[in-house]
C-alpha cells in the first residue's frame, strides 16, 4: 500500500465534484428526515461550492491516491465549528468504500495532517459514528499528535463532536 497527496487545481474541479458525489450519496443517511441531502431533477446532488478552495488563504483541496489510483479527497480550511479558532480544519474527508478498512484513511489523514504543523479540528456530524470512530483511532493513534480534546458541541453553528489536537 502507497498512499499519497497531491494538491488539486481549480482545473480538476469535475474530478473533485465526481468524487464529492459519492461522498454525498455515502453521507446522505445522515440526513433521513431533513431537506439536506436531496437529489436535483438530473439525478445527481448539488455541486459543492469549491471557489474558496481555489482563492482563499489556507484552504485547499487534495487528491488521495493508493498505488497509484485515486482513493478519495480531502478539503482543508481554517473553519473553526466551536469557540476555539483552530489554524486548520478537516472541512472533508472521504475515502472511496473499497479503499476503507485497510489503512488508507489513516495514512492519508496524517499525510494531509503533515501538511500543516500546528492546531488542527476535525468536526463530526453526530449522527456520523462510523467518522467519529475512526478520527479517534486515527488522531489518538498518531504519533505526531498532541493535546487531543473532544468536545460535544449543539449550536446553529454545528451538532456534534469536535476533536482539537496539535499537530507536531
Amino acid at each position: 500500500m502507497t498512499v499519497t497527496l497531491t494538491e488539486a487545481s481549480a482545473a480538476q474541479e469535475p474530478l473533485l465534484q465526481n468524487l464529492i458525489q459519492l461522498y454525498t450519496h455515502d453521507f446522505s443517511e445522515f440526513w433521513a428526515g431533513t431537506p439536506h441531502g436531496d437529489l436535483l431533477a438530473d439525478g445527481r446532488f448539488p455541486p459543492y461550492p469549491l471557489d474558496p478552495y481555489w482563492n482563499a488563504p489556507n484552504w485547499s483541496a487534495h487528491l488521495i491516491w493508493n498505488d497509484g489510483g485515486l482513493a478519495g479527497f480531502a478539503l482543508v480550511n481554517d473553519y473553526a465549528h466551536g469557540p476555539v479558532a483552530a489554524d486548520r480544519s478537516v472541512a472533508e474527508f472521504f475515502i472511496v468504500r473499497k479503499h476503507r478498512g485497510g489503512g488508507v484513511g489513516r495514512r492519508a489523514a496524517e499525510l494531509v495532517f503533515d501538511l500543516h504543523a500546528g492546531s488542527w479540528e476535525a468536526a463530526v456530524a453526530r449522527k456520523n459514528l462510523p467518522a467519529l470512530a475512526f478520527w479517534r483511532r486515527t488522531i489518538a493513534g498518531a504519533e505526531r499528535a498532541a493535546n487531543l480534546q473532544e468536545t460535544d458541541v449543539h449550536t446553529d453553528r454545528w451538532n456534534g463532536p469536535i476533536l482539537r489536537f496539535d499537530w507536531r
